[in-house]
């Protein structure tokens, strides 16, 4: 209770600072690099249970393509109104045009995208359903993606896109899935700008020297290859992935546990979950939180206050159903809710 009492009056005093941050978010401009995906939502209602195994029967209501993986964060970054330059491959497929259309419409260049004909376009396929007045809920996930490396030329070709854009912008951002964009020359090629934020699932030492990383607590647990259970551990898991990756800071992202900021030069600092309890759907929020964090360390943010706008842009994209994308209104309104409640309680 102390340290919530003592960080609401941190929020509040920084408040203005934060808003000042959000108007400055337009100016950035942000090369995205990973592993793009579409996330296709399925969804009907429950009518029965089948005669012919023990599954549930749903009746189709609506299928929906957005993007996903690193799809999701190019497509975080632009409607935080980022200028966004994406790296990173498609199949010459449906679900490659559909995610190039989507990219198009939010204003996303994909001058760095290589369509690679040898390979499908990432796709995950989650199946929800609802009885009458009940939340949506996922049932099963179907991926269809290749395990197969990326060929010589695509792989040549994702490096000769970075060093063309790298030099005009303001900050890159690895988003890495595990589906192969990442190989160690297009690490190499991302790692040549002084402000790279990384997202990676695994393997956080292939990007050492990188300025920012942002592991969830499982990612977290992997990367030092122990259970985070307790407050020590928690700090010795912070020191430790310092040293594994030669990071400036590391922001471990813990649910509704909140954040734990661990920088070189300062101590450790811990930001509770602004939204506990109207959590509909966590997919894609880690996306949300690097491209909020990003474009404020690029507005001039400190890293405390950065991840504070990472956090409370996850606190929004959380309330809705499915991968979802959050504005810097929004984040401004949440805001102003979240000072409300803390006027009232103090």
């Amino acid at each position: 209770m102390e340290f919530e009492t003592s960080f609401a009056t941190a929020l509040k005093a920084i408040a203005p600072q934060l808003q000042r941050l959000l108007e400055d978010f337009g100016r950035s401009r942000v090369m995205l690099i990973g592993d793009l995906m579409v996330d296709e939502f399925v969804t009907g209602q429950v009518e029965r249970f089948s005669r012919e195994a023990p599954v549930l029967i749903l009746r189709h209501e609506s299928t929906r393509q957005v993007p996903g993986g690193a799809a999701n964060a190019a497509y975080n970054l632009a409607k935080l109104g980022a200028t966004v330059h994406v790296v990173g491959v498609v199949g010459d497929d449906a679900p490659g045009r559909v995610l190039l259309e989507s990219f198009a419409r939010a204003g996303i260049k994909t001058h760095g995208v290589v369509v690679d004909s040898t390979r499908p376009t990432v796709t995950k396929t989650r199946i929800a359903g609802h009885a009458r007045q009940s939340v949506t809920q996922q049932i099963v996930r179907v991926d269809r993606k290749s395990d197969e490396p990326l060929d010589a030329a695509v792989r040549q070709s994702l490096v000769a896109a970075i060093q063309a854009q790298i030099a005009t912008v303001d900050a890159v951002v690895c988003s890495d899935y595990g589906d192969g964009v990442f190989t160690e020359s297009v690490i190499a090629a991302a790692l040549r700008h002084s402000c790279t934020v990384v997202d990676a699932q695994s393997n956080l030492e292939r990007y050492w020297g990188a300025a920012w990383f942002t592991p969830n607590l499982p990612e977290a647990e992997q990367a030092v290859g122990y259970a985070i259970a307790t407050p020590e551990g928690l700090l010795q898991a912070g020191h430790d992935l310092l040293s594994l990756t030669h990071a400036h800071h590391i922001l471990i992202t813990r649910g509704d546990e909140g954040m734990s900021l661990f920088s070189r030069d300062h101590p450790p600092q811990h930001i509770p979950a602004f939204n506990r309890t109207d959590v509909f759907d966590v997919t894609g929020a880690g996306d949300t939180v690097v491209a909020a964090l990003t474009l404020g360390l690029i507005a001039g943010a400190s890293p405390w206050e950065a991840a504070l706008l990472g956090n409370l842009a996850a606190s929004i994209v959380v309330r809705k159903f499915g991968t979802a994308t959050t504005t810097p209104d929004e984040m401004e309104t949440a805001l102003q809710m979240m000072l409300e409640k803390l006027l009232q309680s103090s």
